[in-house]
């Protein structure tokens, strides 16, 4: 098993294809990216044995922009007899087991590509995961729970109902969810779609603890360009206190809250309260990326807000490229005032042309 695969939004394999080998020749390890245009799937083939392995545990996941998830698999699998798919899947996984302890799997993934097309094979994937995960834990290789956090998860990535990859993923060091997707009920109550994006960023960036520590009814948030607030929705859910900045209106229910104060301005112009401690600012408007992120140095250097989830709309060319001008423009304005921080960015499932970041800091 000296490959991996990466899942991805379809139209995105470019992005995920640049990164991977940029995180891989950053560990000294080189190899070859297979693109099919809108497979919302990557194959990164190494060419060393025992890379891809590392490559899983050592890449941080987080870290990663545009991948859903992240598996060391093995040679495809072709023209599996449909009377008997199991046998040579267990075969596969025996190859490599006395390198991986698979006495420490503790979940299994029958999984597709997020596709139309793929998506025809989902049925036939819920169904085969039952016999394939009796006959896993006949070999002791499945179910131990107690290691749920360190462990690993089995994966079998079918593209046709008799072609598919076999791999591994491990727990401490990847997505939690089946096929890389965090899928989320639309709040009715809420004034837009887009709140589905916030709600899932804060899912992934937060963990539960510090959800309820850093988003509670003692703090101040700020979102620009908030109408029709959506993501302000998500702010006021949580007990924030929300400076809503918009010339357009705001959706009525989020005033009858009494936890928001509607300001129609620029985003761009707006500044906080004076006295005012904002300990959020989230921002989703419509505008070149490389001005958004100026924006949010501006912010973060200037201290007005201690803690940020804003989103930068992609252009259709060169995405990856400019996802990098960005960042770089937001950590060399931080490094210049002297900030300690954190930063992460993720294209998250409810985004479509663009990704989603958060960023905390702090004084050095």
């Amino acid at each position: 098993m000296n490959k991996l695969v990466l899942y991805c939004r379809i139209g995105f394999e470019k992005e995920v294809a640049a990164e991977i080998t940029d995180k891989a020749a950053d560990k000294g390890i080189f190899g070859f990216a297979r693109v099919i245009d809108n497979s919302g799937y990557v194959i990164f083939e190494c060419y060393q044995d025992g890379e891809a392995d590392q490559l899983a545990r050592e890449i941080p996941f987080n870290q990663l922009i545009f991948a859903r998830q992240m598996i060391v698999i093995s040679d495809l699998l072709r023209n599996l007899d449909p009377a008997d798919r199991i046998t040579p899947i267990i075969k596969e996984y025996e190859k490599v087991a006395e390198q991986v302890n698979f006495r420490q799997t503790t979940e299994l993934f029958v999984e597709t590509a997020d596709t139309n097309e793929a998506k025809e094979l989902s049925t036939f994937c819920r169904k085969f995961t039952v016999p394939l995960r009796q006959a896993l834990r006949k070999k002791g290789w499945l179910g131990f729970k107690e290691v749920k956090k360190s462990g690993l998860t089995f994966h079998v990535f079918f593209i046709e109902p008799n072609c598919c990859y076999v791999g591994y993923s491990y727990n401490n060091n990847h997505s939690p969810n089946f096929m890389g997707i965090l899928r989320l009920k639309f709040p009715s109550q809420a004034p837009s779609r887009s709140t589905l994006k916030l709600h899932e960023a804060i899912l992934t960036f937060l963990s539960r603890e510090e959800e309820q520590a850093r988003m509670n009814e003692n703090m101040y948030g700020v979102d620009l360009g908030a109408c029709p607030g959506g993501w302000t929705y998500q702010l006021v859910k949580r007990g924030l206190f929300v400076y809503a900045v918009d010339h357009g209106k705001m959706a009525a229910s989020l005033h009858d809250t009494g936890r928001i104060d509607h300001c129609p301005e620029d985003g761009f112009k707006f500044q906080p309260p004076k006295r005012s401690k904002i300990d959020w600012l989230v921002c989703d408007m419509v505008e070149q990326p490389i001005r958004v992120a100026a924006l949010i140095a501006k912010w973060l250097v200037n201290e007005w807000c201690r803690e940020t989830i804003f989103n930068l709309k992609l252009p259709m060319k060169k995405r990856y490229l400019e996802v990098q001008n960005c960042l770089q423009v937001i950590t060399d304005a931080l490094d210049n005032a002297e900030l300690k921080y954190k930063i992460q960015a993720k294209h998250l499932y409810h985004d479509r042309e663009e990704i989603t970041v958060h960023i905390s800091v702090r004084k050095a």
